[in-house]
């Protein structure tokens, strides 16, 4: 049983194609890590259209599988990258609790698909 992410909506998309699914979580699990590498690259090197870019590309696989808490902070993350003059203290706490999140869905779909 998934806790760290929900398939419903993958599911009702694809009218239960498994096929599609695998896709879905295969491609999570292998791009999702390196774009989120580049919103930290972003992050540290206060490269807010960077950051933005790649916040912004997540965001709707992260809705996809269900994952509420880290698609509302990657929203946060978006706002923080669109303001020039942010400070980057106030956005490291919500892009290291995005990452666990992922980390976490990350662990458990390799378990639940054989990844």
């Amino acid at each position: 049983m998934a806790l760290h992410y929900n398939l419903a909506k993958v599911y009702a998309i694809s009218d239960n194609d498994t096929d599609f699914v695998m896709d879905i979580v295969t491609l999570f699990v292998t791009e999702v890590p390196q774009d989120l590498l580049e919103v930290k690259s972003g992050i540290k090197e206060k490269d807010y259209q960077k950051a933005y870019s790649f916040a912004h590309k997540i965001k709707p696989t992260l809705d996809l599988l269900g994952m509420k808490v880290a698609h509302e902070e990657i929203i946060c993350i978006e706002e923080w990258a669109r303001k020039d003059d942010a400070k980057k203290k106030e956005i490291i706490e919500t892009y290291k609790s995005v990452e666990q999140h992922v980390e976490k869905a990350i662990k458990e779909i390799r378990k639940d698909f054989n990844l």
